[in-house]
């Protein structure tokens, strides 16, 4: 077979045609297709971009979420769901950030103690975006949405405010600044993206929830 192809020319340029036909086809699809997903992330970013101008701090907010545009896409309801997963993923770090101060070696009494409490503040706040996100899993489903929705925004307000109630504190004892600082510091960027995750959950219609 090869050998009647070799003496038929004709035979030769036809299926060279055809070979490199295929392979401008499977170029021009894969191209097609690395455009389509490069223009559906373009989209996906602003969408998260645009939400987050309705939050107190949209930089903090697009910077910690747009890193998941492709699974949010342009869904209200996945963009909160990620917002209040990345509220519990910034929580335990900085707990257990806090938590190993602890065992900084020449802390007052009055030092241990606040950074104890902070420690279980954080605690709190933990279990209670665990509980919202495990409400956010089981939206709908035979249940009374805006009940769901209350506690929701129950938990993550209490959250909120276990975060603020470390750093409170400090206020008004003798603590070293450099500490009272870093811990602060922790706080203030946890603060930043629970507040930011409310906001979006408030934002969310029942229209956005039962798409």
């Amino acid at each position: 077979m090869e050998a009647c192809i070799l003496r038929n020319p004709s035979a030769f340029h036809v299926l060279s045609s055809l070979f490199f036909t295929l392979l401008l086809f499977n170029s021009i699809t894969l191209t097609s297709s690395a455009n389509t997903s490069t223009i559906s992330l373009t989209i996906s970013k602003q969408f998260i971009k645009t939400s987050c101008n309705s939050t107190t701090y949209p930089g903090v907010c697009y910077k910690s979420l747009s890193s998941y545009a492709s699974k949010v896409q342009t869904s209200p309801l996945k963009l909160a769901n990620v917002a209040l997963t990345v509220s519990l993923k910034a929580a335990r770090n900085a707990s257990s950030t806090i938590t190993l101060l602890l065992e900084r070696k020449g802390m007052t009494r009055m030092e241990t103690s606040i950074v104890k409490d902070c420690v279980e503040n954080f605690g709190d706040c933990i279990d209670e975006l665990q509980q919202s996100l495990q409400e956010f899993k089981s939206l709908g489903g035979g249940k009374n949405v805006a009940f769901q929705m209350a506690n929701i925004k129950t938990w993550v307000s209490a959250a909120l405010t276990d975060e603020y109630t470390c750093s409170d504190g400090f206020e008004g004892q003798k603590v070293s600044s450099s500490l009272q600082q870093q811990i602060k510091n922790y706080i203030s960027n946890v603060a930043k993206i629970t507040s930011n995750a409310l906001a979006l959950i408030n934002n969310l219609s029942v229209t956005d929830i039962k798409s």
